[in-house]
């Protein structure tokens, strides 16, 4: 008849190769996210570009970060560049008058909002973007979130928690 403890140890050891066994796969499905993460960013960036030079005046030659057209005549119905000054909302004010990164933003709460799901913070979406979870990341995020929140376009329903305003509820800010 087996000891007790000889029973426990067996489990033990059981128990000790299957974490193993787990944590290797782990590391294998990590190694493929970390790929699978680098093509989708490289699509987006491609998407991004080809937006930048297909789109309205896009003849690529104007610098990334030039926003003149932007602040003498207000907002314009085409995409805005990078770096753009955020619009205050008003009826009517398409979602494409915002950069990609705030349109991303705005498109995550509308999918909370459509699901009927509440606030989303800061942090939930940095997941749902896939972003690393580091500090300047999730700052910058939270950054662009705020400087929304203060030109009205979603709410902020408690401190750190977004949803999207009633009346921004579309891709091209109809209700």
């Amino acid at each position: 008849m087996p000891s007790v403890s000889g029973l426990l140890e067996q489990r033990e050891l059981a128990a000790r190769r299957r974490v193993e066994e787990l944590r290797a796969e782990a590391d294998r499905v990590q190694a493929e996210l970390v790929v699978a993460e680098q093509d989708w960013n490289e699509w987006v960036i491609a998407r991004s570009r080809v937006g930048e030079v297909l789109g309205p005046g896009g003849s690529g030659d104007a610098a990334p970060d030039s926003t003149v057209g932007l602040r003498e005549t207000g907002p314009q119905s085409g995409p805005a560049k990078p770096r753009s000054v955020v619009p205050v909302w008003r009826e009517g004010l398409a979602w494409s008058v915002l950069s990609l990164d705030y349109q991303r933003i705005l498109r995550v709460l509308s999918d909370r909002h459509r699901l009927g799901q509440g606030p989303l913070t800061c942090q939930d979406m940095v997941a749902a973007f896939g972003i690393d979870p580091v500090p300047a990341k999730v700052e910058t995020l939270r950054s662009k979130a705020k400087r929304l929140v203060a030109r009205g376009w979603p709410a902020e329903s408690t401190p750190g928690r977004c949803t999207l305003m009633p009346g921004a509820s579309g891709p091209v800010g109809v209700s």
